[in-house]
């Protein structure tokens, strides 16, 4: 029952990281297309989350949890566009570092992930309550 238990939490775990990971997905899509508004100003960066194990004491399972939303720092992109007003010298607007076919392998990965976790409650579930049902 124990074991049980445990994979609940770590399974828990997964998917509120996964989570995590699709709202920040989410959030670099939407804003993919967002430029600076003045000369200058640098457009939207993309985020990346990190993830660590975690030991809890209290009940001695390691579990994932959400480590860090960093800026990825990779080099904008420029557009030519010498009308708007974020325009250097030249012309070129810088543009978000966010490739939107990345940010969409990722959400896809993040939500078989998520999938995954939510399989292994039910089964879980299933075995307690086929476990309760034995005890009755």
């Amino acid at each position: 029952m124990d074991d049980l238990m445990k994979s609940l939490e770590i399974s828990a775990a997964g998917m509120k990281v996964q989570g995590t990971r699709l709202r920040i997905i989410a959030e670099n899509v939407a804003n993919a297309e967002s430029l600076p508004t003045r000369e200058g100003g640098e457009p939207y960066r993309r985020k990346i989350v990190t993830f660590k194990n975690e030991l809890d004491r209290k009940t001695g399972v390691e579990t994932v949890r959400v480590d860090k939303i960093g800026r990825d720092k990779s080099d904008f992109k420029k557009t030519y566009s010498p009308g708007h007003p974020a325009a250097d010298e030249n012309g070129y607007v810088l543009t978000p570092n966010v490739n939107t076919l990345i940010e969409m392998m990722d959400m896809r990965e993040a939500q078989r992930s998520y999938e995954a976790n939510l399989s292994v409650i039910k089964s879980s579930k299933n075995m307690l309550q086929s476990t309760i049902d034995v005890l009755r």
